[in-house]
């Protein structure tokens, strides 16, 4: 019941380590918190891109975090049951930042990686969010959590979310 209160202390921890100079990630964690991490489906990495972007750009806050977060353990326990994908999405198999759909430039990729980061099959090098996903979702007025819970309701039916990011861009 409090799951969300641990993530965000832990994620204070992690940002209270990196922004004192500790940039190595995988000393962040007790036992405890691979465990809690585990139960929510969430990576290592996944954290500490989160921690480190807030701490360097300044974005996105804890609040988005979490609310990333907790659309990912949604899909986690809702969807996959508690059970891990053994499947890791690299950049390779991600459409390039110009190809379109609907019109929209950039959206094919962030599809691709708002489905992979909700099954939790993003490889450690890309993050859902990061700077090019922040810029489409801002421009489009879009927040990043709205945007995987649009994501998982069309269930592969782009149709639906094209419409969704054009009405989000028309307010």
């Amino acid at each position: 019941m409090n799951w969300d209160t641990q993530f965000l202390d832990l994620f204070r921890r992690c940002l209270a380590l990196y922004q004192g100079g500790n940039t190595d990630y995988l000393n962040y964690y007790s036992s405890e918190d691979l465990c809690f991490l585990e139960s929510i489906g969430y990576k290592l990495r996944e954290l500490f891109d989160f921690v480190e972007d807030l701490a360097d750009e300044g974005i996105p806050s804890e609040a988005s975090a979490l609310l990333i977060a907790a659309a990912r353990r949604d899909y986690f326990i809702n969807v996959q049951g508690g059970q891990k994908s053994d499947k890791e999405i690299t950049r390779d198999e991600i459409p390039s930042f110009g190809e379109k759909i609907g019109g929209f430039a950039y959206l094919p990729r962030i599809i691709a990686k708002g489905e992979a980061k909700l099954r939790g099959e993003l490889h450690p090098d890309l993050m859902f969010s990061c700077g090019g996903d922040r810029k489409f979702l801002q421009e489009n007025q879009i927040h990043a959590a709205d945007f995987l819970r649009h994501l998982w309701s069309a269930n592969g039916d782009y149709e639906k979310l094209i419409s969704f990011v054009k009405e989000s861009t028309a307010r």
